[in-house]
C-alpha cells in the first residue's frame, strides 16, 4: 500500500509541476498550509534531522490540508523537475493532478 501511495503522490507533483503549481522546501511548505492553499502535501521520511517536518503533520490536520509521506528526499527531488533531494514538497494548484489528490484524500 505504501509503495503505491508514494508513486501516487509522486505523480501528483510530476503533474501539477507541468499543469497546476507547486512550492518546494520546508518554508515555502510551511506558508501554503498555513494560508489555507495547500492542496497536498509531500514529505520525505528520510529528513535528518526529523524535527525539519515536525510541524508538519498537526499544521497539516488543523487546516485540512493533506500529506503524504514518501521515502526518500531524492524521490521527491526527482519529482519536483530538482535536479537536488528535497524535504518537502506543496501543490497549491492541483492542476491535471486533481483525480490523484481525490484519491490520495481517502
Amino acid at each position: 500500500m505504501a509503495e503505491n501511495l508514494d508513486s501516487k503522490a509522486l505523480e501528483a507533483i510530476e503533474l501539477a509541476k507541468k499543469t497546476g503549481k507547486i512550492k518546494k522546501g520546508i518554508n515555502e511548505v510551511t506558508k501554503a498550509v498555513e494560508r489555507g492553499k495547500a492542496k497536498l502535501v509531500v514529505i520525505a521520511k528520510d529528513v535528518n534531522p526529523p524535527e525539519i517536518t515536525m510541524h508538519l503533520p498537526a499544521l497539516c490536520e488543523e487546516k485540512g490540508a493533506i500529506l503524504v509521506e514518501v521515502a526518500k528526499r531524492e524521490d521527491l527531488g526527482a519529482a519536483a523537475g530538482l535536479g537536488v533531494p528535497t524535504t518537502a514538497i506543496v501543490i497549491v494548484e492541483e492542476g491535471e493532478a486533481k483525480d490523484i489528490i481525490k484519491q490520495l484524500a481517502k
